[in-house]
């Protein structure tokens, strides 16, 4: 096999911090956490530039270092506790592309899926947003395929019971 060209695989980098950001913010749900996370990512990414051989599966390989990452930081933490999250937080993702109306669905939908449980937000939002298959999702996530399917299951029956019984604010708009 040959090397791929540092500038290849960067570009390639480059490319993936959209998906990366998003998945770091689903780890952290944090904007300033997913920022620090994402760019520790890259760095790492790049010390093992060399190592690449095929850009195809570089996002893949981004969510899996920053996987990585993630869990050494709070194992280093030495005290793994439940973090308060603005579901508020990352909601003008796509402001600039979106009509306003879709903008506002998109703000609260997020808003729900940053109150579930971190796995199940990692989940949500590497099969859901990013469009993994289930096996992709296990293999970034190192769990087994049922383990992604059953935090998928339990994250939709969380956001349709929300979204249904009037605790999101979506519904209270749309009935008023």
């Amino acid at each position: 096999m040959t090397k791929i060209s540092e500038n290849t695989v960067r570009n390639a980098i480059v490319a993936s911090l959209p998906s990366l950001w998003r998945f770091a913010m689903s780890l952290s749900g944090r904007t300033d956490i997913a920022d620090d996370l994402t760019q520790t990512t890259c760095l790492r990414a790049l010390e093992r530039v060399d190592q690449v051989y095929d850009t195809n599966g570089t996002t893949r390989w981004l969510m899996t270092i920053c996987r990585t990452v993630w869990y050494n930081e709070k194992r280093a933490q030495a005290v793994r506790k439940t973090q308060s999250l603005d579901g508020s937080v990352g909601a003008d993702i796509a402001s600039d592309i979106l009509p306003v109306e879709t903008n506002i669905f998109l703000a609260e939908v997020l808003s729900e899926v940053m109150h579930l449980p971190e796995a199940q937000r990692s989940v949500v939002v590497l099969v859901l947003v990013e469009g993994y298959a289930y096996r992709e999702a296990a293999e970034i996530l190192d769990i087994p395929i049922g383990t992604i399917m059953s935090r998928l299951s339990s994250a939709r029956k969380t956001l349709g019971n929300r979204f249904s019984d009037g605790s999101a604010t979506s519904k209270q708009k749309v009935t008023q």
